[in-house]
């Protein structure tokens, strides 16, 4: 049998082991470390997800900012021309405005992700039609205006249109002016592809104006002079 003082260590070390247990039960200082480690993920993925949205709305706003840009540069063309008689705008001056905005979007690269499509809205009196009398692209991306062309289906011939836009109030050509119509379809790529959102389509449309006089032709001719440039199709 085992002598008191065998029995003392015995107590002494059951004793030191429920007060380490009742320690270790009371301890607090790793929770907030094993809480950290669970949600930590969470808040990655929702800071991750936030700088997504971030970044397509950015670039939302430039495409935008870039529909606005080209269809006021459209509507200048002719506007320095200082002869009696209203200019008719030429093939090289609208491929200027169009090649100029692939420069203008800069890291978007319109050129190789989107398309720019660029419209001539105008009036015809005779037939009380709204028509596309031309209409020009740039950009490697397959997509066609949501409106029509300027040939089988350019509100003379095809569809009879109202005017162009996806609101509820259509812009529509005044008389003896034109409008120029502007569409652009950017495919915006995720900063986390398969990991956060995937590709988006951006399409953002603007109208301007023409700003000054300008010989629109008669409807049955293509409406701009020298030769054919950045067909749409």
């Amino acid at each position: 049998m085992p002598g008191p003082a065998d029995s003392n260590t015995f107590d002494g070390g059951a004793r030191g082991a429920r007060s380490l247990l009742s320690r270790m039960l009371r301890d607090e200082a790793g929770v907030s470390v094993v809480e950290f480690a669970m949600v930590l993920p969470v808040f990655m993925m929702l800071g991750l997800y936030g700088f997504d949205i971030a970044f397509l709305a950015s670039q939302k706003m430039q495409v935008s900012q870039l529909t606005l840009s080209v269809a006021d540069n459209a509507s200048r063309l002719g506007q320095t021309d200082n002869n009696a008689v209203a200019p008719t705008i030429t093939e090289d001056q609208v491929d200027v405005v169009l090649k100029g905005a692939l420069k203008q979007a800069g890291q978007l690269d319109i050129e190789n992700n989107g398309r720019i499509i660029l419209s001539s809205l105008e009036y015809d009196p005779v037939t009380d039609r709204q028509f596309i009398h031309w209409q020009r692209c740039i950009g490697a991306k397959s997509v066609t205006s949501a409106y029509g062309n300027d040939s089988t289906n350019n509100g003379m011939t095809g569809t009879k249109m109202t005017g162009m836009g996806s609101g509820s109030n259509r812009v529509a050509a005044p008389t003896d002016t034109a409008v120029m119509f502007v569409e652009i379809v950017y495919d915006h790529p995720s900063v986390f592809p398969g990991f956060m959102s995937g590709p988006t389509e951006l399409r953002e449309e603007a109208a301007f104006i023409v700003r000054d006089d300008r010989d629109l032709q008669d409807p049955d001719e293509k409406g701009l002079t020298g030769t054919k440039k950045n067909a749409c199709s």
